[in-house]
C-alpha cells in the first residue's frame, strides 16, 4: 500500500486546526499555514453552542478543552438599551473558552501529533490545488451598500453579570458578554457603519454602550485588558454556499453565521468534522479530489443550511431598534420564542 498523500491546510483558526489533528490521529501527514502566530487574541464570542460540542467529543477533544480553562454556561439574558430582561436557562449547556487559550492548546496538540506548523506566512496563491484545504480567508464583504459590518471584542475583570451570557442590543449593533475562567469576562460586539458616517475616536466605546444603557451600567467598573482588545471588518454576514466554492472549504471560509447566535465556533468544529472522513480516503486513494470535495460540500450545506435562514432572520430582528422592545418582551413571557430562537440557529 502506497504511503498517505499530504494535506495542506491554508488557515490555522479553529476548523483548520481542528481538522490538523483530526487528521493526524489518522496518521495523514497535514502541513497548516497561519499568517499569525499563537498565541493570540481573535474577534471572538468564546462561546461554544450546539452540536460542536458533540463534533469535540467525537474528535477526542472535550479533555483538551476542559483542560485548557473552559467553563459551562447555562443561563443568558437579553437587554436593549433601555431595558433588562431576565435569566432564562439555556435548553442546553454551553462552553465558554478564551480564543487566546483554546488555540494555543489547539495548535500544541497538532504539534505534538506531528503535524507542520507554518506560522507568521499569509498564503500568497489564489490557486487551491489538490491536497489544499482553505480554512482561513473569511468571505469579506463586497456587495456595495450603505452599511458595513465589523466586530470588535475585548477582555475584562471586576464585571457582574446577571446570566453567563448577556446579549445588549443597540442602535449600533449588539453586544455579548460570556463569563471566561479567573473571573474575566469576554466583551464581543458586532457593529454597523454607513458610508460616510465618522468612526468614534476611539472604537472601544461601542462595546462600553450607550450612555444609561444596562450594558454601560454593566462595565462602569469594567478593568479591561488592553492587549486583549482586537477588530475585524468588512464581515459578510449573507449566507453562503460550499457547494458554490471551487476549493475544499472549512469554517469561515464556507460562510459567516451572524454572531448573535453564537453558533460560529460550533460550526467550525463541524465542518472540520465532516471533512475529516472523505479527505482521508482521498488521502489513502479510495476517492477523487472532487468526490472529497463534494462530500465535504455536501454535508456541509445540509447541515447549516437551516441554522443560516433562521440566523438572518435573527439578525434583522436585532438590527431593527423598533422592534427591540416588544423582542425582549417575547424573550421574557414566551418560553417557545426563546427556545425557538435557540434551537433553530443550531
Amino acid at each position: 500500500m502506497s504511503a498517505p498523500k499530504p494535506i495542506q491546510i491554508v488557515g490555522g483558526g479553529l476548523a483548520g486546526l481542528t481538522l490538523g489533528i483530526a487528521l493526524r490521529r489518522r496518521q495523514i501527514p497535514a502541513t497548516i499555514y497561519e499568517a499569525g502566530n499563537y498565541p493570540r487574541h481573535r474577534v471572538c464570542g468564546e462561546f461554544i453552542s450546539g452540536r460542536g460540542q458533540s463534533s469535540l467529543a467525537r474528535l477526542g477533544l472535550s479533555e483538551l478543552i476542559e483542560n485548557a480553562g473552559s467553563i459551562c454556561a447555562n443561563s443568558a439574558a437579553f437587554f436593549t438599551a433601555s431595558q433588562s430582561g431576565r435569566a432564562h436557562t439555556l435548553p442546553v449547556s454551553a462552553i465558554c473558552l478564551s480564543r487566546y487559550k483554546l488555540d494555543s492548546a489547539l495548535c500544541n496538540e497538532f504539534k505534538r501529533l506531528g503535524g507542520e506548523l507554518v506560522s507568521g506566512q499569509r498564503w500568497r496563491e489564489d490557486n487551491f490545488a489538490e491536497g489544499f484545504v482553505r480554512a482561513g480567508g473569511r468571505r469579506v464583504q463586497v456587495e456595495q451598500g450603505s452599511e458595513r459590518w465589523f466586530g470588535l471584542k475585548i477582555q475584562a475583570r471586576n464585571v457582574t453579570l446577571a446570566a453567563d451570557l448577556e446579549m445588549h442590543l443597540s442602535r449600533q449593533g449588539y453586544v455579548g458578554i460570556c463569563r471566561l475562567n479567573d473571573g474575566e469576562v469576554n466583551v464581543c460586539g458586532l457593529f454597523r457603519r454607513r458610508l460616510g458616517e465618522n468612526a468614534p475616536a476611539d472604537s472601544r466605546e461601542l462595546l462600553r454602550g450607550e450612555p444609561g444603557s444596562p450594558l454601560r451600567e454593566r462595565l462602569a467598573d469594567a478593568k479591561f485588558d488592553d492587549a486583549s482588545f482586537c477588530a475585524v471588518a468588512g464581515l459578510s454576514l449573507k449566507p453562503q454556499r460550499a457547494l458554490a466554492r471551487p476549493e475544499v472549504c472549512v469554517g469561515d471560509a464556507i460562510t459567516m453565521i451572524p454572531p448573535v447566535t453564537g453558533n460560529g465556533m460550533s460550526m467550525a468544529f463541524e465542518s472540520a468534522e465532516l471533512a475529516v472522513a472523505p479527505l482521508a480516503a482521498w488521502s489513502r486513494g479510495a476517492i477523487s479530489w472532487n468526490e472529497a470535495r463534494t462530500e465535504i460540500a455536501s454535508a456541509c450545506d445540509e447541515q447549516f443550511f437551516r441554522r443560516l435562514r433562521w440566523a438572518r432572520a435573527l439578525q434583522q430582528l436585532m438590527f431593527t431598534s423598533s422592534l427591540h422592545a416588544p423582542m425582549l418582551w417575547l424573550a421574557d413571557h414566551s418560553d417557545l420564542f426563546w427556545r425557538l430562537a435557540f434551537e433553530r440557529t443550531r
